[in-house]
């Protein structure tokens, strides 16, 4: 029974589950046993999963109690899900953003959007491995590696590139460990290992979903959003975490907008009246086979009855990355989350994360803390960061995304699925949206003789709070290619 449960567990969406649990034909409890058997057998070859919560057995079977008493409180109910290691959670699990530094940090709470995912009833499985700090460590760090978790490996193989830093969320969602996990971006961390990863990622508009209990890199860009198997999935779980949080000044803004339920956005009819257009310089890096995907997906797009305005351009595409000001907002936030941690931490500010990392060089620093040191060595005043972020926000929305969007009545622009044309959206705080366009070969040989392959997606993007508009967009160009495809693992 158990090993049935963990193969149905392999490809199943949320609203099945739901309907079987509804049907009183499986469990919560059965779904946290079911993917933890997934984790024993088959996470020892990927490294996604970084910690498991002790609790979840119990908490699922409080769930279930509570569901044959009062009933389902959502689409959620029941859920189990996975949180990227730099998310608090205020349980016996540790919070380290994948540093040994703090692997023994236990928070004092839920960072919000945890709380607002136990409250619709999602069961937090555990703790997935990501590139340490969210990649704002070393300029020599591979994607997906951290000092306390180690290397995550693409279940599709070990030659295929992982992405990061949300690497441990992508990977375990595709091997079905958890029926979706949360990631967190602030250029390309979520869309980027959702792409490599075959599966969907939501990076929301910086300020729709809270950053509160979140380990920091940039006050104007992070976010944190969902990594699933389906739109629909991604959508439900979007849903599910918005909330207007005081905390957090990026939601105290008269321009928020958010929805508690993104499903009535899923229309796959929408394409047939979508505007989309193709900016032709971040295809300029593709190689032969990637390029050919693009295209394919834009045929696919026109077979599908969109508009599509192929080139368009935008202005401010060589507009070098404002170094100073991601490293001044790194500084001043973290120094702001380890102050609060308890005094017997090992480090409450970043002096002192770098000489902790300095004296435990070997397994702390194995590729170095350049951009530690960097960060640290920032010394723009206020006044010089509030300009030059500015002097880039204006030319950003005057040459950039906003002026094409408007320049061709378009609803979204489609991007491939790599990390090159992701600034521009994530300079703004602007969405994004990855979907499965397929595979490309490795040139390398598995352990049956076969050629490896990669996923690569395709990544939609339009101006702040277009979320209805882009999972539209995304779900009809999902419905009409259906390339994610069932996953067999093998057993380790």
């Amino acid at each position: 029974m158990r090993n049935q449960i963990e193969q149905w567990l392999s490809e199943t969406d949320i609203a099945a589950m739901q309907a079987a649990m509804e049907a009183g034909e499986i469990s919560s409890e059965d779904l946290v046993r079911g993917y933890l058997g997934r984790i024993e057998k088959f996470d020892p070859r990927i490294n996604a999963v970084l910690e498991i919560n002790p609790d979840a057995t119990a908490i699922a079977r409080g769930l279930d109690e509570e569901r044959a008493a009062r009933g389902s409180r959502g689409p959620l109910h029941g859920i189990p899900v996975l949180l990227k290691d730099n998310i608090d959670t205020g349980d016996l699990m540790h919070t380290s953003a994948g540093s040994v530094a703090l692997a023994d940090s236990i928070a004092r709470g839920d960072a919000f959007i945890a709380a607002r995912l136990r409250e619709a009833g999602a069961v937090i499985l555990g703790k997935a491995n990501m590139t340490e700090w969210s990649n704002f460590m070393s300029s020599r760090m591979p994607a997906g590696y951290s000092s306390r978790g180690g290397q995550v490996i693409n279940p599709y193989g070990a030659d295929v590139f992982v992405s990061g830093s949300s690497s441990g969320p992508a990977a375990a969602t595709a091997a079905s460990f958890a029926a979706a996990a949360i990631g967190t971006e602030t250029a390309g961390s979520i869309v980027g290992p959702a792409s490599q990863h075959n599966v969907v990622g939501i990076k929301p508009t910086v300020g729709l979903l809270s950053r509160s209990g979140i380990i920091p890199i940039s006050s104007s860009q992070d976010t944190a959003g969902p990594i699933a198997r389906s739109v629909a999935d991604a959508a439900i779980v979007l849903g599910a975490m918005t909330g207007l949080d005081e905390r957090d000044p990026a939601m105290r803004t008269a321009a928020r907008r958010d929805c508690a339920d993104y499903t009535p956005f899923l229309d796959a009819d929408f394409l047939k009246q979508a505007r989309i257009g193709i900016p032709r310089h971040y295809y300029n890096h593709l190689d032969a086979e990637r390029l050919a995907l693009m295209e394919t997906a834009i045929a696919d797009l026109r077979s599908a009855g969109a508009a599509v305005i192929d080139p368009v351009e935008l202005y401010i595409e060589q507009l070098p990355w404002n170094n100073d000001v991601i490293t001044y907002e790194f500084k001043r936030g973290i120094n702001a989350y380890l102050s609060e941690l308890p005094p017997s931490a090992p480090v409450r500010s970043l002096s002192q994360l770098i000489a902790y990392n300095g004296q435990h060089a070997e397994t702390a620093a194995r590729y170095g803390q350049d951009v530690l040191e960097l960060s640290e060595a920032n010394t723009l005043t206020e006044e010089e960061y509030a300009r030059k972020k500015q002097e880039y926000s204006v030319l950003a929305r005057t040459r950039g995304i906003d002026y094409v969007l408007e320049q061709h009545r378009l609803d979204a622009l489609m991007l491939p699925g790599d990390v090159d044309g992701m600034y521009i959206a994530a300079r703004l705080g602007y969405p994004l949206i990855s979907v499965p366009a397929g595979f490309v070969r490795k040139g390398t040989i598995d352990a049956d003789g076969d050629p490896t392959k990669g996923p690569f997606g395709v990544v939609f993007s339009a101006g702040a709070y277009s979320e209805p508009t882009l999972i539209k967009i995304a779900y009809g160009y999902e419905q009409a290619t259906r390339h994610h495809a069932p996953f067999i693992l093998k057993e380790v």
